[in-house]
């Protein structure tokens, strides 16, 4: 119990951190189109998880992973991903071509996901651990990456001014798919460092009787 009341105090701590985060990205954001359509997985994704949170609880690891994205999310969304401040002062101190803050949100889009991807698959289907565990949650990222990416058409082709914002392309006309492959590392690189922690973090979901 004192454990389970723990860990119900680490996700009560990430939720407030995050609404305060949430709170301070909202507030004068350089273009309220691009904060809505960047912090839109926070705003749905939060309440779902909140609703679900008796029925088809996620592992500790899960949660922070889904913080962690949650603060990317957000900070592209006040700043937009082209003019975060610090990658534009390394971008200016190693003399880079771009603002690489984008390439770190598309990376977190194949981390982070895959690692909800392979819950999900390992609790909910008859999918074992092994390689076709690993190739499912692969392509479950891809396609998340490719929808957003068609988010991203939609929106360039209804407005031009998120053209610029929100694409985030820079005048790079690979974006998309410089975009497609940093999620596509992340996914991979996820699986391969994270897969025995996960393990271990779904066992011991499993001890608690919350499997």
């Amino acid at each position: 119990m004192r454990e389970d009341k723990g860990i119900r105090g680490l996700h009560i701590a990430l939720l407030i951190a995050l609404a305060g985060l949430g709170a301070w990205s909202a507030f004068t954001p350089r273009d309220r189109l691009t904060w809505f359509l960047e912090a839109a997985p926070v705003i749905i994704g939060i309440p779902i998880l909140a609703f679900t949170y008796r029925s088809f609880r996620l592992t500790d690891l899960a949660y922070t992973l889904i913080f962690a994205h949650s603060i990317i999310l957000l900070i592209g969304g006040h700043y937009t991903y082209a003019e975060v401040p610090l990658f534009n002062w390394i971008r200016d101190a190693l003399s880079l071509s771009r603002n690489h803050f984008d390439r770190v949100g598309h990376f977190a889009q194949g981390f982070i996901p895959a690692i909800i991807a392979r819950e999900v698959l390992i609790r909910r289907s008859p999918v074992e651990k092994g390689g076709w565990l690993f190739l499912f949650v692969t392509s479950i990222s891809l396609s998340i990456s490719a929808f957003y990416e068609l988010i991203e058409w939609w929106a360039a082709v209804t407005s031009k001014e998120a053209t610029v914002a929100f694409l985030g392309s820079q005048g790079d006309i690979w974006d998309t798919q410089w975009d497609m492959f940093m999620a596509l590392i992340g996914a991979l690189a996820s699986q391969i460092s994270l897969a025995s922690l996960h393990d271990r973090a779904l066992d011991k979901l499993r001890e608690a009787g919350l499997f």
